[in-house]
């Protein structure tokens, strides 16, 4: 069973920066695929980016590409996000995700989850 443990989330002005990490409980070295997703109250928890193991493959939500950075450094079984240019409407739970096989970008298709971290952006 892998535990993930997210921080870094937090109050921030529109326009402003954030750092999200996720600390993983076992090697996430050449086996998980490990995503972020967040979710907004009331709506269903949306995929916001991944990394492969190796990091050779990343993909982001539209929404996000050019804005968001996901990395990751296995020696220390860590995830990062990083957050620029953060709008309003980036307001959200912030979850930490992690799967043995990629599947899809479909919460449903992913295994293991944090506990969130809430992100707030003000206009």
């Amino acid at each position: 069973q892998v535990q993930l443990v997210e921080s870094g989330g937090g109050l921030v002005q529109a326009g402003g920066s954030l750092r999200l990490s996720c600390l993983a409980s076992e090697r996430t070295s050449e086996t998980l695929v490990m995503g972020w997703f967040r979710q907004r109250p009331g709506e269903e928890r949306d995929f916001v980016a991944y990394t492969s193991p190796t990091s050779y493959t990343r993909r982001y939500a539209d929404s996000v590409r050019d804005r968001f950075t996901i990395s990751r450094d296995n020696a220390k079984n860590m995830v990062y996000l990083q957050m620029n240019s953060l709008k309003p409407e980036d307001t959200a739970i912030y979850y930490c995700a992690a799967t043995q096989y990629y599947r899809g970008t479909s919460a449903g298709n992913w295994d293991y989850w944090g506990q969130g971290t809430q992100v707030t952006v003000s206009s």
